[in-house]
Order: structure tokens, then sequence, then C-alpha cells
């Protein structure tokens, strides 16, 4: 409302201006004095019962467009996602670290041993394939959160947005979160 307000209001003041490309003002002085200023709203108000008003507000919601279902997406574009791994892989290190530093705090008190040095020799009891395992597991979400996060950064600045850039850099994100993660797990 006020910018329509301020738009008529610029019209009338620049119909008293002369311009360098119009040098008649007269055609623009018409124009602007046939605009009025005030505002007309058609609209009528009547009163409804409770009932009445939730049946229009009823009869609205069945206009109203009907979200996608998932099953329409591409299943490469919504399960292969980075996006939601991402988000995904931050949740499992978050948790991880939390269940963790909870046990490490509640370990005293419950009379368990979760110190550095009573885990490290349990850990080192156990074969290595199960070392292992439980190293990747840990290091894959760390490498892809991080790699993508990298990714995101690139994005930042407004490399990257092309389709084949794309496809070929949601490929080196699962293949350095691999090779990154059995790295971790096996490498060091």
């Amino acid at each position: 409302m006020i910018a329509h307000r301020l738009g008529l209001a610029a019209v009338v003041r620049s119909a008293t201006k002369p311009n360098v490309f119009f040098r008649q003002n007269i055609p623009r002085m018409v124009l602007a004095s046939a605009m009025s200023t005030s505002q007309a709203r058609p609209i009528s108000t009547q009163k409804l019962s409770r009932e009445e008003g939730q049946q229009v507000l009823a009869n609205q919601r069945l206009n109203r467009p009907v979200s996608p279902n998932l099953g329409i997406y591409k299943i490469e574009q919504t399960w292969f996602g980075a996006s939601a791994w991402t988000r995904i892989t931050g949740c499992v290190l978050s948790g991880a670290a939390y269940v963790y530093f909870t046990a490490y705090l509640a370990s005293p008190l419950l009379g368990l041993h979760v110190e550095s040095a009573a885990l490290a020799s349990s850990f080192a009891a156990l074969p290595f394939v199960v070392k292992g395992a439980i190293k990747f597991t840990l290091a894959f979400p760390f490498t892809f959160h991080f790699i993508n996060g990298i990714k995101h950064l690139v994005y930042d600045l407004g490399i990257g947005f092309a389709k084949t850039q794309i496809k070929r850099g949601e490929a080196a994100l699962w293949i350095l979160s691999f090779l990154g993660g059995g790295y971790l797990a096996f490498g060091l």
C-alpha cells in the first residue's frame, strides 16, 4: 500500500518537473491527475457461525496443492544424495561422541572402566577384521562429512554448479570417502 502511494507520488512529482526526453508536461499531468491515490478494496465481510467458518476452511484446504511424494524424485538424487548423507554422518558422529562422553562421565558411578588404558587393551585383544570394521565404521562418516564440507565451501564460492561438475563431484566424494575411511582404518 505504501509503495503504491509512493509510486503515485513519484508520478505526480515527475509530472511537474521538466524532462529531457519529453518536453511537454501536459500529457503526464493529465495521466497523473487521472490516477487515484486512495485505495479501494472490493471486499465484503459476513458473520459466520463457528461451524460455517470451519466448513469454509475445510473447503479451502481441499483446493490446496498436495506436496509431492518422495517417489517422484530420482533415486540417485534422494538416496545417494550427499546432502542427506552429510546430515546422517553428522548425526552418527555427534551421537557416537555423546554416547562415549556420557559413558565416560558415568563410568565411575557405575563401576565401568571406560578410561583410555582399558579401552586400548580391550581393543588390542580383538581380531584384526573386527578392529578394522570398528575403525572403518568411525572413519568413513568422518571422512565423508569432512570432504563434503569442503565441497560445500567450494559451492559457497560459486564454483561447481554445472550438472556434469555436480555428478563428477558426487563420484569423487564417494570414492575419496571410502579411500579415506579405508586409509584411516587400515593404513594408520
